[in-house]
């Protein structure tokens, strides 16, 4: 029988420290350190421990060129071999029908990095609680030393070359009200109007034309080559006139598509899974998921070494139009990558290297009172703003 393996595959060599127990039964608590082979790869989640038997295999085997059974098992005992099958790591070259990630032409470092680096029910208030008890932003200076300078100089200062004032426009004006919002009244929803002028200003088609064979999507912001693959998913929490649940914002037909319908409570349970319990963002009555279809960009840009980065940097220009429209229509907005990816996957139904969730972003209407801080130096929000939590909006 011949075999393939799978095709994007790293090999790292880690330390892993473990607990002594032979000495914790002496009464003497200490780490070892085991160094092991480890393998990372697009197809299955987290690193794979791999004999040497098994780095061997691996090294011999191809993910296009089908090897037979006994040129690649060499000194691999058979539970070493079934491992790799069970794992993923190799599978019958003759296998037909089966979707594989080189179905989307990923370059492929960035696909090992974007389904390693996703999260599963993590809880960010344990990583406020760990900061606190290091003692906060002065522990993390006594540990790794001063916080990098806020800002780059290159020259003397002498040798800089004085602009003129920026001119002040309405523009300006409305981008310095903009100011993260981390604090949601929970009682006020969002009206429908509004809710569909931010998916439309910020996600939906202008217009459409063909150009050069390819049907060609006019938006408000810039994406890589033209071709706008990040879709908005739709958290429905508190919106007038929409049930709670899940949608997709169809961005042609300017039209929501439901999902899931949810409980106001169901909802908010999934809210505060999806943003890693983030207790300030948890509770926006809408939640958007902005989600890629990564064959959208990397079927013009196969394998390329910067069609991950744009794609990423799509997500920003979204993001930053998001708090655009939201503060000109008097709402707050919020963008967060810190997430828990798996969680929105299996609320949708999501193949993370077809269909990968990018970030959460969030809008709504404001406190009137900071329970979370905010930073608004500008005190154009909150024009008490002092640094400290408590201050009252403006009536």
């Amino acid at each position: 029988m011949a075999w393939i393996r799978c095709p994007h595959l790293l090999i790292e060599p880690a330390e892993i420290r473990e607990l002594d127990q032979a000495a914790l039964l002496r009464g003497q608590p200490s780490f070892v350190t085991r160094r092991v082979w480890r393998a990372l790869s697009s197809h299955r989640d987290g690193g794979f421990e791999l004999s040497d038997a098994q780095l061997a295999v691996l090294g011999r085997a191809s993910p296009r060129e089908p090897q037979a059974t006994e040129v690649l098992l060499g000194a691999a005992s058979e539970a070493e071999w079934q491992a790799l099958l069970d794992a993923g790591f190799l599978r019958a070259a003759s296998v037909e029908g089966q979707t594989d990630v080189t179905d989307v032409a990923w370059h492929p470092l960035a696909a090992v990095l974007h389904r390693q680096c996703r999260w599963s029910d993590v809880d960010s208030r344990e990583t406020d609680a760990r900061l606190e008890a290091v003692g906060g932003m002065a522990g993390l200076e006594a540990l790794f030393g001063p916080v990098p300078d806020s800002h780059l100089g290159c020259v003397d200062p002498t040798r800089r070359l004085v602009l003129p004032e920026p001119r002040k426009t309405a523009l300006s004006a409305s981008l310095q009200q903009r100011s993260t919002c981390r604090n949601f009244a929970q009682t006020r929803a969002v009206s429908l109007q509004d809710l569909a002028t931010v998916l439309g200003q910020v996600y939906g088609v202008q217009a459409e034309a063909e150009v050069s064979g390819l049907q060609a999507l006019k938006k408000l912001v810039p994406s890589a080559g033209g071709l706008h693959p990040v879709e908005a998913f739709v958290l429905a929490q508190n919106v007038d006139g929409l049930a709670p649940g899940l949608y997709h914002y169809h961005c042609v037909a300017h039209a929501l598509e439901p999902l899931q319908s949810l409980s106001k409570e169901s909802a908010r349970d999934l809210a505060a899974h999806c943003v890693a319990h983030q207790t300030w963002f948890e509770d926006a009555p809408v939640l958007i998921f902005l989600i890629c279809r990564f064959q959208r960009t990397f079927w013009k840009y196969r394998e390329h070494a910067k069609a991950y980065r744009a794609v990423t940097v799509d997500v920003g220009h979204l993001s930053m139009l998001q708090y655009a429209v939201a503060t000109e229509l008097g709402l707050g907005s919020f963008f967060t990558a810190a997430i828990n990816e798996m969680e929105i996957e299996r609320a949708l139904g999501l193949d993370p290297m077809q269909t990968g969730v990018m970030a959460v972003t969030g809008l709504g209407w404001r406190a009137a009172q900071m329970q979370s801080l905010e930073f608004d130096p500008l005190r154009k929000v909150w024009p008490e703003w002092s640094g400290q939590t408590g201050v009252e909006l403006d009536a």
